[in-house]
């Protein structure tokens, strides 16, 4: 029986979410633990190389979470391919990152901390939640105010304000109602 878009997003909002921000929290751990003792010329190579991974980190941690994203048996859902879109998006940005990195190398942890965040945007209308939208706009704002106040932190600050808005969103994720059908097909909140 093929179910309507409506059933699938209520399917695919009813999911944990707990795997990829964990995968991001940890990276963006490991990025500041490397600004705190090491320099700013090494400490470029784990934003780049940790955020890539980001998605990797995800797959491995979903067989612990019970997401299981490898899972073949699950049917085909229409949002995982539109969340896949919102995290190619979040690749293409370093078209951005990198032009302004050669010029400026400190930029890193502000562009990189700031585009890849965008992709809990779409993230928010798929699920039907707020905490996509608070989690862009929170991390958008505390980066760029930790990138002004505190310039020779960067390495440090930025990604460290980045864990805490991820703990913050998987504190939310966890105890967040799912959506639930009615028998009468009407969407409802638990």
């Amino acid at each position: 029986m093929k179910r309507t878009l409506d059933q699938q997003r209520i399917e695919f909002s009813n999911r944990k979410f707990i795997a990829t921000p964990l995968s991001g929290l940890i990276v963006w751990m490991i990025i500041g633990f490397v600004g705190i003792f090491l320099s700013d010329f090494i400490a470029v190579w784990p934003i780049f190389i940790g955020t890539g991974s980001i998605v990797y980190l995800a797959l491995l941690l979903s067989k612990y979470t019970g997401e299981n994203f490898l899972d073949k048996t699950k049917p085909k859902n229409e949002f995982d391919v539109l969340f896949l879109f919102t995290v190619g998006q979040a690749i293409l940005v370093y078209s951005i990152a990198i032009p302004f990195f050669l010029v400026d190398y400190t930029s890193l942890p502000m562009t990189v901390g700031i585009l890849t965040g965008l992709m809990w945007l779409p993230f928010s209308w798929i699920i039907k939640h707020w905490i996509g939208i608070f989690h862009t706009l929170t991390r958008t704002i505390l980066v760029l105010i930790l990138w002004y106040l505190l310039p020779e932190y960067r390495f440090i600050t930025i990604p460290f304000g980045i864990v805490l808005i991820y703990i913050i969103t998987l504190i939310i994720l966890k105890s967040r109602k799912k959506i639930l059908i009615s028998p009468a097909s009407n969407v409802t909140r638990n």
